[in-house]
């Protein structure tokens, strides 16, 4: 049997975690604020922008990042998040990691 460090175990996960499943969460998680009003008013009061150049911005991967960082911020909301989503909240920390990657 191969024991993989945690280290090594650590960089296999982000090796299988692509930048396109990062974006895919991070559009979700921006569905799931865009349900709920008032957290979605609170993302853009937060991030400076308005809903117009939230919709110019939506593919924009600092923008996806900031959406998976909002989330990330807010218990209740990475909680729904996930239970909507059928996601464990590590898969959203690692989409902000890639999303952070250049």
């Amino acid at each position: 049997m191969v024991r993989v460090s945690h280290r090594g175990r650590k960089a296999l996960i982000r090796e299988r975690f692509t930048k396109e499943r990062a974006e895919t969460i991070a559009l979700d998680g921006l569905a799931f604020l865009a349900g709920r009003p008032e957290d979605l008013e609170r993302f853009l009061r937060n991030s400076g922008i308005d809903v117009d150049e939230l919709r110019l911005r939506a593919a924009d991967p600092d923008m996806l990042r900031a959406v998976t960082e909002f989330l990330l911020s807010d218990d209740t909301l990475i909680t729904g998040f996930c239970q909507e989503g059928s996601l464990d909240p590590r898969d959203v920390h690692l989409a902000n990691h890639v999303l952070g990657q250049p």
